[in-house]
């Protein structure tokens, strides 16, 4: 069964009639297929870029792989040339969409550190 999953407001940018530049704020649905509404969790992205478009690749590294190769080369031993992980999802975007992926995620970031700053300037409760 598909469910119906409500994404945040979407900002869409474009040139008015007039000329002038202006922002509209749209609700869009996205309805899920084959299983597209079940997370994949990643703790790796690799971003790559061919004419006209970016590729993301979202992968999964077993958690001691990256602090092992650190371990090795600090001691002096051998590094591997490569280390193996799952790709999760790969997702393909115009340049359009990445840049406004870009833009939410820096404007998601930065709510996330004004929270932190927030929260350290608190007086503590006792």
């Amino acid at each position: 069964m598909n469910k119906m999953n409500s994404t945040p407001m979407a900002e869409a940018e474009g040139k008015a009639s007039g000329g002038g530049e202006h922002q509209l704020q749209l609700g869009i649905r996205l309805q899920s297929v084959e299983g597209s509404d079940q997370p994949v969790f990643s703790n790796f992205t690799m971003v790559q870029g061919a004419p006209g478009m970016v590729f993301l690749d979202f992968g999964f590294l077993e958690p001691n792989a990256l602090p092992s190769v650190l371990r090795a080369a600090q001691g002096g031993g051998k590094v591997p040339e490569a280390i193996g992980g799952k790709l999760a999802a790969r997702v393909v975007l115009g340049i359009d969409s990445a840049v406004q992926l870009a833009q939410q995620l820096q404007q998601h970031l930065r709510s996330l550190q004004a929270q932190g700053q927030k929260a350290a300037e608190a007086p503590a409760q006792h």
